[in-house]
């Protein structure tokens, strides 16, 4: 069955009840890298939530909203491709919170029948107690397997570039061969990236990394690297997932600064293969 634009534009969900706690905070953060080393005087307050206060990766927030793109929606979910990640913090995510969320299909794009369908996706969460704004999420979805619906073209909103120079700094962080089943804990339970069989079918030899995993890598490798970990620096974090990783990757985050903006680029150092591209980083003034 074709996709429905109306149903689908009609889709979004208002004032969703969401409530996380530290275990959350401290459990995302582990599952993108933190602590690997618990002698680690300035990762460990992102894990431990005793002798100093318990820090949030700011990354963090793009896992909060449940079914960001559900797989009900009438699309062939096998082909479904995460393709771009936007946020923005309003201000600092808080290590535990209540949260009203609201969530809605933005638009749908007809890329042709062998190009699939287009979607872009928002969400965003503000404080139940007072209604504060707390952050935004965008993201851009490709339904391979949806193209030829009778619908509008279009394309997703420009990508950010990375300055023509090389980087200005890299930071090397290696990823666990077991990092996908701890990822998963934080919502995402596609046996992509778990089944060895389901991986199989769907082209890989083993089942490959969470892009959301990668995206969280290089926000820990700009706290490292840039923001001394200081996670309230952070205001936006975009960027565009162009290969999966496999597990026990060492993953090169490149980085160029410029004032406030940090653009950056995800590399798999071991098969020499960009996974993460079109990445800005803002920063607090």
């Amino acid at each position: 069955m074709p996709l429905n634009y109306d149903k689908l534009i009609a889709s979004g969900v208002e004032d969703l009840a969401l409530n996380y706690r530290d275990k959350e905070t401290m459990l995302y953060a582990q599952s993108v890298g933190f602590g690997q080393d618990p002698l680690d005087a300035k990762e460990l307050p992102f894990v431990f939530e005793q002798g100093s206060p318990l820090r949030t990766v700011p990354s963090m927030a793009s896992v909060l909203v449940p079914d960001m793109f559900p797989p009900d929606l009438g699309w062939d979910f096998t082909q479904v491709l995460h393709a771009e990640q936007r946020l923005t913090l309003h201000r600092p995510l808080p290590v535990g919170a209540s949260l009203l969320i609201n969530k809605r299909v933005v638009d749908v794009f007809d890329r042709g029948p062998t190009r699939g369908a287009l979607l872009l996706f928002e969400a965003d969460g503000r404080l139940a107690k007072d209604d504060t704004a707390v952050f935004s999420l965008g993201m851009t979805v490709i339904a391979r397997g949806d193209g030829g619906f009778g619908g509008k073209s279009g394309s997703a909103p420009p990508p950010h570039r990375a300055p023509r120079r090389d980087s200005d700094m890299s930071c090397d962080l290696p990823t666990r061969i077991d990092q996908a089943l701890l990822f998963r804990l934080n919502g995402d339970r596609n046996p992509l990236h778990a089944d060895p069989a389901t991986a199989r079918r769907a082209g890989f030899d083993v089942p490959i990394l969470h892009g959301l995993c990668t995206y969280g890598i290089a926000c820990r490798a700009i706290l490292k690297t840039i923001c001394d970990y200081d996670d309230t620096l952070i205001r936006e974090f975009d960027a565009r997932f162009s290969a999966p990783v496999i597990p026990g990757d060492t993953i090169r985050t490149n980085m160029w600064q410029d004032g406030p903006v940090v653009s950056f680029q995800c590399v798999a150092v071991e098969r020499d293969v960009v996974v993460l591209r079109n990445g800005k980083c803002a920063l607090a003034a």
